[in-house]
């Protein structure tokens, strides 16, 4: 019998876990507040240490998946870190979420989001994929 997945996580999606989730030194100097357009890190209020099947983890709103962490984290700043952990994945693109928009996006907006100054645009020509061989329903 085939295992059931209840939930998904960045793993599955990217086949694969990155570095920064196993090493605290690669995220150690994340810099939040430089990271945070406008200077207002209200945002990261909503970013918290959780747990994904018994392991630490930070949820990844853009592909709707856990991110899980490796390391030992240190006493008491477990949403730092999770924050950190996140934002590097945002930064360096490796979120799916944020792969499919170049493909999916259908307005202008900038890929790597806020965090990335000099991140490409996205959404300027999108056009809608087309199944093979259907056709839309005569009206």
């Amino acid at each position: 019998m085939a295992k059931r997945t209840v939930a998904i996580d960045a793993e599955a999606l990217a086949g694969h876990s990155f570095p920064y989730q196993h090493d605290i030194s690669l995220v150690e100097d994340m810099d939040l507040m430089a990271a945070t357009p406008g200077g207002d890190l209200n945002w990261l209020e909503d970013i918290l240490l959780l747990e994904e099947d018994g392991t630490p983890a930070v949820f990844d709103r853009y592909s709707n998946s856990f991110l899980k962490i490796y390391f030992d984290i240190p006493e008491g700043r477990g949403d730092e870190y999770a924050r950190k952990v996140l934002m590097t994945h945002l930064t360096t693109g490796n979120s799916y979420g944020i792969q499919l928009k170049e493909k999916h996006c259908k307005f202008h907006q900038v890929e790597l989001g806020p965090w990335v100054a000099d991140s490409k645009s996205v959404g300027d020509n999108y056009t809608p994929p087309v199944l093979e061989g259907w056709e839309a329903p005569a009206h």
